[in-house]
C-alpha cells in the first residue's frame, strides 16, 4: 500500500521559512517523479513543483520560483520543499502527489 505522509507545516510570520517533508512507502520511490501541490481556502489545488527521480530537473509554479526549493532524498524515500520569503498567499494545505497517490495534506498558515 502507497502512503505518502507530509510533515513541517505550522504558522509562520510573513517572510519566514518553512521546510516541509513527505516521507513515502509502499513504493519503487526512487523511479518516481514527486510533486508538492497546494490548496488554499475556496480555491482549486494547485501545482507547485516537482522533482525528476534523480533531482536533475525541477519545475516550478511561477508564484514561487526563486523562494521554493523543492528536493528529494532516495536514500530515505522523502521529498523536501524548502520554502523561504513566504507571504500570506502562500497560505494553504500542501500536498506531496507520486504518480495518482496523495499524502494528506500538512496546513501552513503565514501571517502579516
Amino acid at each position: 500500500q502507497v502512503r505518502l505522509v507530509e510533515s513541517g507545516g505550522g504558522l509562520v510570520q510573513a517572510g519566514g521559512s518553512l521546510r516541509l517533508s513527505c516521507a513515502c512507502s509502499g513504493l519503487t520511490f526512487s523511479i518516481y517523479i514527486m510533486n508538492w501541490f497546494r490548496q488554499a481556502p475556496g480555491k482549486e489545488r494547485e501545482f507547485v513543483a516537482s522533482i525528476s527521480w534523480n533531482g536533475g530537473r525541477t519545475n516550478y509554479a511561477d508564484s514561487v520560483k526563486g523562494r521554493f526549493t523543492i528536493s528529494r532524498d532516495n536514500a530515505k524515500n522523502t521529498v523536501y520543499l524548502q520554502m523561504n520569503s513566504l507571504k500570506m498567499e502562500d497560505t494553504a494545505v500542501y500536498y506531496c502527489k507520486a504518480s495518482n497517490t496523495w499524502g494528506q495534506g500538512t496546513q501552513v498558515t503565514v501571517s502579516s
